[in-house]
Order: structure tokens, then C-alpha cells, then sequence
């Protein structure tokens, strides 16, 4: 399923459950699995760093969800998306496309304005589906709301996450990748993800996401390192302001907000930032509650908590170590979400 892994489990503040198996890193060298092991959280980022930014401003009353970016972004030329809000792009609703390779042409520019050029590219793309008609999971609605970020708050997602969250939480070793600065922690306390043909190397240390990395390392969609139990300790704080036990970060009325499913396109999961359980083949399995929210990212990472049942298992992986061909992690991980809701006595 994947060279290694940790699992983390929860009931409310309690870790029942804190285990490491396998390898961090099979290539170069084999590197065994450690608690302590800081991993790419890939999309984990778009719940666990940009939502919380969009939650900050939106607290402060400095960002109206609902509100056209059209109004923050001057000038703006790209009448097809003017309408485009927030809230949109949080749901995976503003018909913007999945995905798309821009690192190959960023790269032609210095690195200093590739997230402008970047920006351009995505608003001279054509828009996948009409915004509110279709739910397609984007990257690129996340790349933008990094933009609308910097705008409202005059500071970068990195800065304002480390002040707001991270740094007052003692979350040492999570933060946003930066590929031009010296790392803190040694290559090797990190899980290893794929040898990457672009770079020409098996990627240890800095983000696995092509256009992250030709950004410097990180954009709202991706970026994000972190231990198991820094993830732990960050939805720890966010589960208690939901259920009114501590303030201080954000207001519980705006994480309830956020956790909870739009109703913008029928049928969608999607909350603001967040996913929740569907009805049939849910990655969260059989067992958590409709009223849960969670999130994977790509390099094998996962978070889903149970606001009803007060369960949270989080469980990160290298499954794209040493390729990402290895998908059987899609089978694998609603078994063991099972497997954990039985084991506590909700199967």
C-alpha cells in the first residue's frame, strides 16, 4: 500500500491510538518510519493553512465570502469570472478547472513573478463548467484564494498563518514550504515522496507538487509540511472553538460555517474548504457520522474527524514513494477508518 506510515487516533482530546510502521524513505537509502517524521501534507494545505486564512479574514470582517472577487482584484479584465466569490472557490463550485501544468511555462520567469504570471494564466483559462453547476475539486480556485489572502490581509499566507495559528499553537515543525531557504530539520527526518523526472531526484525535504515548487514552494493548494501530531494538535483547537470550549483563534460560529456542507451544487460533499462523508464509497468509510468533516492530499495524507462521535484519525503516508502509480490507498483507507470505528465500538 505504501512504504510506511503513522496513524493517529483520537477520542476528544485523548490519543488512543499513535503507531509508526514501515520506511520514511526506501530511495536512496532505506529510512525507517518514525512518529516524529515531518511529511508533505499536499492538499492537506487547502483545509489546514489557506481555509484558516480565509477563516482569519472572514472573523476580522475584513472578507465577505459572498462578495465577487472582482471587487478585491483591480483591475479586472476576465469577464467570466467576475462573479466569482469566495465561498465559490472554498466549495469547489466556481467551474474553474481541476489541474493544470503551469510550472512548465513559470519556470521561464524569475522566480519572483511567478505568482503573478501564475495568476494571469488561471484567469485566461477558460472556465471548465457555468460557476454553481458543477462540483469539480480544483487546485486552481485554491491557487486564487491565496490571492485574495494577500490582498485583504497586506501580508503573505505564510506570515499570517505563522502569526495567527501556527507559531501560538507550538506547531514547530509545521509550516509552508520555502525551496530558497536552508532547512531547519534534516533532509532525512522527512518521508521521501516521489522520484520526480522533472527535478530529477527523489523529492525529500521540499514539496512534491510541480507548480508549488515552481512557485517557491508552496501556493494555497500546496505546501504544507507537518508531523502527525502537529495536524493532531491544530483540529484539536478548531473541534473545541466548534464546540464552544476555546476562542481566541477564530469564532466558533465561523468554524461551524465552515464546516459545514453549502448545498451550492446538488449532491455536493463539499463544505468551505473541507469535505464531508458521502452517502456511498466515502473515503471516511461506513462508520463516521454525516455530520464529519476531513480532506486527503495526493502524497498519501489524510484527516477526518467525527464532530458527533468526537473521533479523529489522522493517517499520513508516502504511498507516492518511489512512483505515484501506487493507488491501492483509495481501497485501503475506508477499510481502516472501519476498522478504527469498530475497534471503538461504533461499528
Amino acid at each position: 500500500m505504501y512504504p510506511g506510515a503513522v496513524l493517529l487516533v483520537a477520542q476528544g482530546e485523548d490519543i488512543v491510538f499513535f503507531h509508526n510502521v514501515g520506511n520514511r524513505a526506501l530511495k536512496p537509502k532505506p529510512l525507517p518510519m518514525e512518529k516524529e517524521t515531518i511529511f508533505d501534507l499536499a492538499s492537506l494545505t487547502k483545509p489546514l493553512a489557506t481555509t484558516l486564512a480565509i477563516m482569519k479574514r472572514v472573523d476580522e470582517g475584513l472578507l465577505d465570502l459572498d462578495k465577487p472577487i472582482s471587487y478585491l482584484i483591480q483591475p479586472f479584465p476576465w469577464k467570466d469570472k467576475a462573479d466569482l466569490t469566495s465561498r465559490l472557490l472554498l466549495n469547489h463550485s466556481a467551474g474553474l478547472p481541476d489541474w493544470k501544468p503551469f510550472y512548465l511555462e513559470m519556470i521561464k520567469y524569475p522566480l519572483e513573478e511567478r505568482k503573478s504570471v501564475l495568476r494571469r494564466f488561471i484567469m485566461e483559462e477558460p472556465l471548465h463548467n457555468e460557476p454553481k453547476k458543477v462540483s469539480l475539486y480544483s487546485d486552481l480556485g485554491f491557487m486564487l484564494l491565496e490571492w485574495i489572502i494577500e490582498i485583504t490581509a497586506n501580508q503573505d499566507l505564510s506570515s499570517l498563518l505563522d502569526a495567527s495559528f501556527y507559531h501560538p499553537l507550538g506547531l514547530k515543525t509545521f509550516y509552508l514550504d520555502h525551496v530558497t531557504s536552508d532547512r531547519v530539520h534534516e533532509k532525512e527526518s522527512y518521508a521521501a515522496t516521489e522520484y520526480c523526472p522533472w527535478r530529477k531526484e527523489i523529492v525529500q525535504g521540499h514539496v512534491h507538487d510541480e507548480n508549488a515548487y515552481a512557485l517557491g514552494g508552496y501556493s494555497g493548494h500546496a505546501g504544507l509540511f507537518g508531523t502527525a501530531l502537529d495536524v493532531f494538535t491544530l483540529t484539536t483547537a478548531l473541534v473545541k472553538i466548534y464546540h464552544c470550549s476555546q476562542s481566541g483563534l477564530v469564532s466558533s460560529e465561523t468554524v461551524r460555517t465552515f464546516f459545514s456542507r453549502q448545498g451550492i451544487v446538488p449532491e455536493s460533499t463539499y463544505a468551505l474548504g473541507w469535505d464531508t462523508p458521502s452517502q456511498k464509497n466515502s473515503g471516511s468509510g461506513n462508520y463516521f457520522s454525516s455530520n464529519s468533516v476531513g480532506h486527503t492530499g495526493f502524497t498519501g495524507t489524510s484527516v477526518w474527524i467525527d464532530l458527533e462521535k468526537n473521533i479523529t484519525v489522522i493517517f499520513l503516508t508516502n504511498r507516492i514513494h518511489p512512483s505515484r502509480s501506487n493507488e491501492k490507498i483509495k481501497d485501503f483507507r475506508p477499510k481502516l477508518h472501519d476498522l478504527v470505528m469498530q475497534e471503538l465500538g461504533y461499528g
